[in-house]
């Protein structure tokens, strides 16, 4: 990478880390912010909801705007929404307010994830791109990990108030270096804007999200689902008749008949579910089956960070040159398995150094193999011009793919728990049998997501022989 390229890189890298720091940052904190503010149940599953509610509804179209509108205006923006989201969070003093917070944070962070994304894969290419997208997977792995390393150290020493601020004070520094650092936009990259395809696919994505995330509370077949999956279902079609007639769409259907880009998709959307739901999962399993306050959980799940940064920058380039982005991530998918299958087996009392530490170091490892290799793919399959499309569909379906993980795992641990304690179990033999459910359920998710990408990623698909090549090996 030239040294000349170094603060750039640095900037869009950092805007990463504040986006996802800001994803995760409040899974310890919950609980006391669940006290002070006196939460309804509802509430409180919102307040982590209201986030990836807006960021998984918006990371597409707001890809799109940095295509049209340019990515520096997208990446000030997204930075100043996000730290005033944050600052609002801090100031919250009832469950509406708070909500509303998150609401505006992931706004933020949906516009400056892949504006950051969408530089990198427009400005840079060959080597010098991968090291930079190994980069940009060490901040989203560290810094989904670090989110709950700081937000217990936080919680536990100055109130849960701290970690808004926090996340403000990250945000208006990525947009003062983003200021400084990203090239100014130019008249000749501005395009059209499918203005009635951004409405439908924002209305569609944010319906399924909304839809995913209210049945834990709601139920399967309440008003707020089944509402939700008609809204999707007819944003989606209707979104599919307008692009189809569009002189330049938010996003090329032909696009979606190109294996990596649709084998992409789905891949992100189990994968998606495995990696994001793995940071909560392993949150609650640290405090609730081993026993730890906040603030020791917190420096619990630290090593997953250093993992996560170690293995992005230093085996993730080597691991891309040598096998591609394909191979890779299935290798990164097989890891979140087997982490997923072992932490399934952890239960009180187990020692910290020698059963969950290396776990937590194979989840690192199975989130850095798996989270930029996908995105590589994706974005191999769509046209340069579309580098803020691209970025926005490989966040968009991993952020989707995570609402639909928590949503999932997270009503079989919950039925788990019912289970145990009406046969007359404790409180710790429930969360112990829950979150291991929860664990395997994610395993499978993770291992349909591996056998999906070996059937549709090109360079994994068997090669069929030529007659020519039949003969003459007969």
């Amino acid at each position: 990478m030239r040294e000349r390229n170094l603060p750039l890189v640095l900037t869009l890298v950092a805007a990463q880390l504040a986006v996802m720091l800001d994803s995760s940052i409040l899974n310890v904190a919950l609980p006391s912010i669940a006290e002070d503010l006196g939460l309804t149940a509802v509430g409180t599953a919102w307040v982590l909801n209201a986030y990836f509610l807006t960021f998984g509804g918006l990371l597409l179209i707001s890809g799109r705007a940095a295509d049209v509108f340019g990515r520096r205006r997208m990446f000030l923006i997204g930075a100043a929404v996000l730290a005033a989201g944050s600052v609002l969070g801090g100031f919250a003093a009832d469950e509406t307010m708070l909500v509303l917070a998150r609401l505006v944070q992931g706004a933020g962070s949906a516009m400056l994830s892949p504006a950051a994304m969408s530089v990198i894969l427009a400005t840079f290419s060959g080597t010098t791109k991968t090291k930079t997208m190994a980069w940009w997977g060490a901040a989203s792995t560290a810094g989904g990990a670090l989110g709950v390393t700081v937000g217990g150290i936080l919680t536990g020493g100055f109130g849960w108030q701290s970690v808004m601020f926090v996340t403000a004070a990250a945000a208006a520094l990525v947009g003062a270096a983003g200021w400084f650092r990203l090239e100014r936009d130019t008249p000749a990259t501005r395009r059209t804007f499918d203005a009635t395809g951004a409405a439908l696919v924002t209305l569609a994505a944010g319906a399924v999200v909304y839809g995913v995330l209210s049945i834990p509370h709601a139920g399967l077949a309440s008003v707020e689902v089944v509402a939700a999956t008609l809204v999707a279902l007819a944003a989606g079609a209707g979104f599919v008749l307008v692009e189809r007639r569009s002189s330049d769409p938010v996003l090329s259907l032909p696009a979606l008949r190109e294996p990596r880009v649709a084998g992409g998709i789905v891949v992100n959307l189990l994968g998606g579910g495995a990696r994001i739901a793995c940071f909560v999962l392993v949150a609650l399993l640290i405090q609730q089956v081993l026993g730890y306050d906040p603030a020791v959980a917190g420096l619990a799940m630290l090593p997953t960070s250093l993992a996560g940064f170690a293995v992005s920058t230093l085996v993730l380039p080597r691991a891309l040159a040598r096998f591609g982005p394909e191979k890779v991530t299935v290798i990164g998918l097989i890891l979140l398995v087997v982490a997923h299958l072992l932490f399934a087996t952890i239960d009180f009392g187990v020692p910290y150094v020698w059963r969950v530490l290396p776990v937590l170091v194979i989840a690192a490892a199975g989130v850095a193999f798996s989270f930029t290799p996908t995105t590589l793919v994706i974005s191999s399959g769509m046209a340069a011009r579309n580098a803020g499309v691209s970025s926005g569909l490989a966040s968009s379906t991993a952020q989707i793919g995570g609402a639909i993980g928590i949503a999932a795992f997270g009503a079989v641990d919950a039925y788990r728990r019912a289970a145990v304690l009406t046969a007359g179990g404790t409180d710790l033999a429930a969360a112990e049998a829950g979150l291991s459910a929860a664990h395997l359920a994610a395993a499978i998710a993770a291992a349909a997501a591996t056998l999906l990408a070996v059937a549709t990623f090109p360079s994994l698909r068997p090669r069929r022989r030529l007659p020519d090549e039949v003969d003459a090996a007969g």
